[in-house]
């Protein structure tokens, strides 16, 4: 199936909001048939994958190039194995998979628009006339792992043949084509209950493969309207899901984000944790939307929340101050703090939110984020007293601002008053830890 820009366009704004019933009574063919999969896999627990230990990060297509299969017009940016390899190319030449960032992700419209004879699923044969095989021996020679995109329902989000009656054999052709990670979106399913049972599903099947692969989940997202999501059960299936609607290339997305994560922290943190994470969805830092002090704002955030780092961006075309925010170490450290502890909004006042997250070795980093939109920097004083439940910085801390600038700024004790001057949508980011660990982070 091919689109135009027109529909593309509409797409980015329907996707992970979409949601087709088409009847009321649950597939009793596919209850049956997953619990036919538990009784013929003994021992096996719905994920036993050993993956996402700490968040994820890596490079995703769908923000920044969409759907766009049209390779006569616009041969550099469209949906095709050549995107891929070249991003895969970059991500080692430039040092994104010395800092961390490993996995290469398709998203949607990578697909031929019907399956093989066999019921298997094929690439477009134009735009990845090497098949995915190809593409994934590709990838692991440079030393990264493949991810790629597949739909619960009938069809994807962009009307590409879904799993939905094909969970087992997509399972075993991503396996056999060594695919690392799979994206499983929401779109076109029949009813609740399917949408539950085929993530369930899909989740077994995956494992029974044999192979590590790790298991991006949009349940949530699809349930919420109908019902509060049971994170306790998420987690015992998928690696990170998402919560909430696509990120759009804006400051405006970015904050209603922020602000949905924040409203949902008391059932989203507790949920989170190793094996396990809460995705916000992409990263577009390095395109056209944000400003900087914006960038830096869901750089720090989406590290204070233990969000998955997946970046769409084009690495071909990107600023030197972008690159440096996206590879900065100490924030890197902070995302991927082997404590899995997911950060939370601490506390609200007028136009300043603050937000901490407790670290391995009792570190903790704190964020202030500055929501004004009109002015300039403003000061913003709070006590020392207040971090981490009163023990951030108990008898005495030293603090290290580490975005925007690096900068260490002393020994604070208890019960002193901190300052930060702050940009308009801007963030600071702050490590405490005490000295033996202060030392050890430099």
């Amino acid at each position: 199936m091919k689109m135009g820009r027109s529909r593309a366009n509409e797409l980015s704004q329907e996707r992970g909001r979409a949601f087709a019933f088409g009847g009321l009574s649950p597939s009793l063919a596919l209850s049956l048939a997953l619990v036919l999969t538990l009784v013929d896999v003994p021992g096996v627990t719905a994920l036993d994958n050993g993956l996402a230990l700490t968040p994820t990060m890596g490079w995703l297509h769908w923000e920044r190039f969409t759907c766009n299969v049209d390779c006569v017009e616009d041969p550099e940016n469209c949906i095709s194995e050549q995107l891929f390899m070249q991003m895969a190319d970059l991500m080692v030449s430039e040092g994104w998979k010395d800092v961390g960032y490993e996995y290469v992700c398709i998203d949607d419209c990578w697909l031929a628009s019907k399956r093989d004879e066999n019921g298997r699923l094929k690439a477009d044969p134009k735009r990845f006339p090497s098949g995915i095989r190809h593409l994934a021996n590709y990838v692991h020679s440079k030393g990264l792992k493949l991810g790629i995109y597949q739909d619960v329902g009938t069809l994807t989000c962009a009307g590409y043949p879904g799993s939905y009656g094909y969970y087992d054999i997509d399972a075993k052709t991503f396996a056999d084509w060594g695919v690392d990670l799979l994206k499983f979106d929401g779109c076109n399913s029949k009813d609740l209950e399917s949408l539950v049972e085929g993530y369930k599903y899909m989740s077994f099947a995956l494992n029974k493969t044999g192979r590590s692969i790790l298991y991006s989940c949009e349940w949530p997202l699809y349930m919420r309207p109908f019902q509060e999501p049971n994170y306790t059960e998420i987690r015992q299936y998928c690696n990170h899901w998402r919560n909430y609607g696509d990120i759009f290339d804006s400051w405006s997305s970015v904050k209603s984000i922020l602000a949905w994560t924040a409203s949902k922290q008391e059932s989203l943190v507790p949920a989170a944790g190793p094996g396990g994470w809460n995705d916000p969805d992409m990263l577009v830092i390095g395109n056209f939307g944000l400003s900087w002090d914006q960038q830096v704002t869901q750089m720090v955030l989406w590290a204070i929340m233990a969000a998955p780092l997946f970046m769409s961006n084009d690495l071909r075309h990107i600023s030197p101050q972008s690159k440096s925010l996206l590879q900065n170490a100490d924030v890197i450290a902070i995302n991927q703090d082997p404590l899995g502890k997911q950060g939370y909004r601490l506390r609200k006042d007028e136009d300043f939110e603050v937000w901490e997250r407790p670290l391995s070795n009792l570190a903790w980093a704190v964020a202030v984020f500055n929501q004004k939109e009109i002015g300039g920097p403003q000061n913003y004083a709070f006590s020392t007293a207040a971090l981490g439940g009163g023990l951030g910085c108990t008898p005495a801390c030293l603090i290290t601002r580490i975005l925007p600038v690096k900068e260490e700024l002393g020994l604070y004790e208890w019960t002193s008053q901190l300052k930060v001057r702050v940009n308009p949508t801007g963030t600071v980011l702050l490590k405490l830890q005490t000295f033996q660990q202060h030392k050890s982070f430099h």
